[in-house]
């Protein structure tokens, strides 16, 4: 299945610069397969949005259509064909 993927400018720059992304994920397709099909094009994406471990990073938060995935399953969140995945890095500070 093709998943459309969103990057923040901050990321676009490991991915050539781009933006916007369509990946090939084999079935079932979730998040985490589809940050794996990400690092395997794009490696520097990949380890800026899952840690040593294969977590999520602190800062980042990955939406599947409008639903953020730590609310969810993580990273076995099911992704549903035709929506798009959002990588949005976290704000903080006071």
């Amino acid at each position: 299945m093709i998943v459309s993927v969103r990057l923040p400018a901050a990321l676009a720059a490991h991915a050539e610069g781009h933006r916007h992304l369509d990946v090939d994920v084999s079935a079932p397709v979730t998040v985490g397969s589809v940050v794996a099909a990400l690092s395997s094009h794009y490696p520097a994406v990949g380890r800026r949005i899952v840690d040593e471990t294969g977590s999520l990073r602190r800062h980042v938060n990955v939406y599947v259509g409008d639903e953020e995935c730590r609310r969810l399953d993580g990273l076995a969140t099911q992704v549903p064909d035709g929506v798009t995945v959002h990588v949005i890095g976290s704000i903080s500070g006071g």
